[in-house]
């Protein structure tokens, strides 16, 4: 698992870092767009949809929206964003109660767009802020060392379960030692950045907030590849299962890193 992780992480980690620091803007957004639909083809198969004709319908309407999109407000997104993974911890911490919620195949491809737009959009909107390279490199970096820190962690403590009906592997001892490892990464750019204690301490705040939302949007993944009884969303990533499969996790921790910073730029 380890190595299949580090050789994953070296084959993507070009990819992704040349798109954010290489790419202006509106590449940038298209660059994004083309990950967000490959996801949208994949969540039409987590929701039940075996026709490629109708899982390319749905990829193709997701692009369509992602345009439309892109001519209105960030703010509207980001708050539907937020809104929709305040509703998605609900239904991951009653499942399987939850299953008659979203069971029917339309539903789910609407929370597939709740799931992926506003990812796209909270990473268009970091993009365009004052230093917004390294913003989107920060929630990167939180979401790799959460996965990380809960790995060696999970080994090494592991023994309660965090969800056995959705992902058995995953411990609290492991997501403890996520939030160790982000924690302290905010206070190591908190002392580079010499932001006072609060601050500091604010930034941490954040920082855990945004990390746990990470696990919530791998669990939320699981879920639905749990109904589907499919290991993998896709296999778009040779021996690394789909596009999804890499950026669960980020989907649900952008969008939320994107609100606590547009509500700090208001402020």
């Amino acid at each position: 698992m380890l190595k299949q992780r580090i050789i994953t992480a070296l084959a993507l980690l070009p990819v992704a870092l040349g798109g954010v620091f290489l790419l202006p803007l509106a590449p940038f957004s298209v660059f994004i767009a083309v990950v967000i639909v490959l996801a949208a083809w994949e969540w039409a198969g987590l929701s039940g949809f075996a026709h490629q004709m109708v899982r390319v319908g749905y990829a193709a309407l997701t692009g369509i929206m992602i345009f439309l999109l892109s001519l209105a407000s960030s703010g509207f997104l980001l708050g539907a964003g937020l809104t929709w993974w305040l509703m998605a911890l609900m239904l991951v911490i009653s499942y399987p109660d939850s299953r008659p919620v979203w069971q029917n195949q339309m539903i789910r491809l609407l929370m597939g767009w709740l799931v992926l737009l506003p990812a796209w959009g909270g990473l268009v909107y970091l993009k365009g802020q004052p230093q917004g390279n390294l913003l989107i490199l920060y929630v990167f970096v939180l979401v790799w060392a959460a996965d990380v820190g809960a790995y060696f962690a999970g080994r090494a403590f592991g023994r309660r379960k965090l969800a056995p009906s959705l992902s058995p592997g995953k411990t609290w001892e492991g997501v403890f030692g996520g939030l160790f490892m982000t924690s302290l990464i905010a206070l190591l750019v908190g002392w580079y950045q010499q932001l006072s204690w609060f601050e500091c301490l604010g930034l941490v705040a954040i920082t855990l907030v945004v990390t746990m939302v990470s696990v919530l949007g791998d669990l939320l993944e699981s879920m639905f590849k749990r109904e589907a009884g499919l290991k993998d969303s896709s296999q778009l990533l040779p021996g690394h299962g789909g596009v999804m499969d890499r950026i669960d996790s980020l989907t649900a921790a952008v969008p939320v890193f994107a609100v606590f910073w547009f509500l700090a730029m208001a402020t």
